[in-house]
């Protein structure tokens, strides 16, 4: 029998990072927030009067200077050039934000993002704003945090890890993850007293060491564990979840947006009690990891229409939903759940005109058609390789730009932001000139 430390794997997996970035691209250490990416050194300047646009990290880098392009910007490669009209890069330099020209320029990732996209931040900031909300008024539409978000507990606090510990019961699945990973990575399942004990056991060892005492920050990253929902609704014997989006197209005023995405399934038929991650997580990095992986590509991701399809033909009439219960209910949910996340962190994030952000939700639903917010990602991935992605991700990342652009130009004129001229794919979910 495997010991108690199988499927545990080493506490220090899984670096603060966003989530398309790989093992070879880690973030920039603080130390050197100049250095520019060893790639793009060798790549000449280009003559000439700009616009210019600089992207950094290769996630969504196709589209962005396709789009670039067609309106006749050039790119600059020097990550230190402070002329550039747009900068797009998945890592986030301390310099990049100092030097910013608010209102001249245009910046994708809102600095502290973090607030929303590491696992501790969104927790954190949900619980502060229901205990808040509470006390303010008991007639406000607030969603309670237990109908949309699993119980969870943080591991770098003694108080609820403890808790964590002293509730625990078999045969409960919890899951655990490092707050600023992605990809999977880092990730375990935890299933029997005996893996929990043996959780329990490491952290004490970590805490107890007295380098790690000494240290100004705490490595292994913090971590959370979580109610695993272990009887989700499944697509032809799998696991799924939704990737939808929030943009957050202007901060100076506030302009959200709620983009459909797409359905990301697993390759393998769902088992509970599989030892197997890729039966339980379904992002494309860890399906790729599967042997099935390239004979069925294809099928893991599904545009949200042949969802709704499917949900019309297989449940419709047997769980008593509403016609098109996909597009009508529960994206009805989702925009409920992200605006409720935005209002949590509203106060909190930096606001400069020019900033504007992307931001990949994702989403479960259970057997009992509950819908729950898993996490929120940070420089979601804008890979396209499979068909139905092929369509999707252009015109996300497309609209995204047409619509940072179009509210930036209006706000340095002075002009009425809405209507809308590029509002097509995405809806409007909060408008921060009439709130």
């Amino acid at each position: 029998p495997p010991s108690a430390d199988a499927g545990i794997p080493n506490l220090a997996e899984g670096e603060p990072t966003n989530e398309t970035q790989s093992k070879g691209n880690k973030a920039v250490p603080k130390a050197s927030p100049r250095m520019n990416p060893p790639e793009e050194k060798k790549l000449e300047e280009p003559p000439g009067l700009g616009p210019f646009y600089y992207i950094g990290g290769a996630n969504g880098v196709d589209i962005v200077t396709a789009y670039c392009k067609k309106k006749g910007w050039q790119r600059i490669y020097d990550n230190r050039r402070e002329d550039y009209i747009l900068k797009w890069s998945e890592t986030k330099f301390r310099d990049t934000y100092y030097n910013f020209r608010e209102g001249e320029q245009l910046l994708y990732q809102i600095p502290n993002n973090k607030l929303l996209t590491t696992k501790i931040g969104l927790l954190v900031n949900l619980r502060e704003y229901e205990r808040v909300m509470r006390k303010i008024s008991r007639n406000t539409k607030l969603l309670r945090m237990e109908d949309f978000f699993p119980e969870t507990f943080r591991l770098d606090t003694k108080d609820e890890r403890e808790l964590f510990f002293e509730i625990y019961r078999e045969p409960h699945i919890w899951i655990c993850k490092p707050t600023g990973s992605n990809q999977g990575r880092g990730i375990f399942l935890l299933k029997s007293q005996e893996e929990v004990k043996s959780l329990q056991l490491k952290l004490q060892t970590i805490e107890e060491d007295p380098m790690y005492k000494k240290l100004p920050y705490k490595t292994p990253q913090p971590r959370i564990v979580q109610r695993y929902i272990d009887r989700p609704l499944l697509l032809e014997g799998k696991k799924f979840d939704v990737r939808s989006y929030l943009l957050i197209a202007c901060t100076v005023p506030y302009m959200l947006f709620f983009g459909h995405g797409y359905v990301r399934l697993t390759c393998l038929n769902y088992d509970p009690l599989s030892e197997d991650l890729t039966s339980h997580l379904t992002n494309q990095y860890v399906q790729k990891k599967n042997p099935m992986y390239s004979h069925v590509k294809e099928e893991t991701v599904w545009r949200m229409e042949r969802f709704n399809a499917y949900i019309n033909e297989h449940f419709r009439h047997a769980k008593g939903l509403p016609k098109d219960w996909v597009f009508n209910h529960f994206t009805k949910r989702m925009k409920e759940i992200m605006l409720q996340c935005f209002l949590a962190v509203k106060s909190k994030l930096d606001c400069k005109l020019g900033y504007f952000d992307l931001i990949g939700c994702d989403f479960l639903i259970d057997e009992d058609f509950k819908v729950w917010l898993l996490e929120m990602n940070s420089n979601p991935a804008l890979h396209t390789n499979c068909s139905a992605l092929k369509s999707i991700i252009p015109t996300v990342v497309n609209e995204t730009l047409d619509l940072a652009i179009e509210i930036f130009t209006k706000s340095q004129k002075n002009q009425a932001i809405l209507p809308l001229g590029s509002l097509s794919h995405f809806v409007l979910l909060y408008n921060g000139v009439t709130s």
